[in-house]
């Protein structure tokens, strides 16, 4: 095997276990109480029920969000940034357009979305790794 040949498979068995982890983490977590597991593969948490409208995936919200990995890693953050993020639903990742059509306004969620719900096999900044499963507290602020 040439080094070439190694070098793509440390990088495929990292792909692998960084899937494996992920994944592992979204079973034990589908036991949790409170945790609602949809057919995606979506799975949240109420944290605060709003009871405003609820957005379609073409309009444009305004959000606060909080987003780690599931180590616990902080990898974004409007919270921190001290400024709500607003953007078309349909322009982001689609576990987020997925499960923001399900909140009212006024609503806190926490989102846990495997990677075919985020980023999938791609790189996503410095922490995001391909195959990363993703934690989002997310509350939707208006449409």
């Amino acid at each position: 095997m040439n080094l070439f040949d190694k070098l793509n498979q440390a990088k495929q068995e990292k792909l692998q276990a960084t899937l494996d982890q992920g994944l592992q983490f979204l079973a034990e977590n589908a036991k949790k109480d409170g945790v609602v597991v949809l057919e995606s593969g979506l799975q949240y948490e109420i944290l605060v029920e709003g009871n405003g409208p609820k957005p379609s995936a073409t309009d444009t919200v305004t959000c606060h969000y909080h987003g780690t990995l599931i180590d616990g890693r902080v990898f974004d953050s409007s919270v921190q940034r001290g400024a709500p993020a607003s953007f078309p639903l349909n322009r982001v990742i689609s576990g987020w357009t997925e499960a923001l059509q399900l909140m009212g306004v006024g609503s806190k969620w926490r989102l846990y979305l495997p990677p075919h719900l985020a980023y999938g096999d791609r790189q996503a900044g410095a922490l995001i790794q391909p195959n990363s499963s993703l934690i989002f507290e997310v509350e939707l602020l208006g449409i």
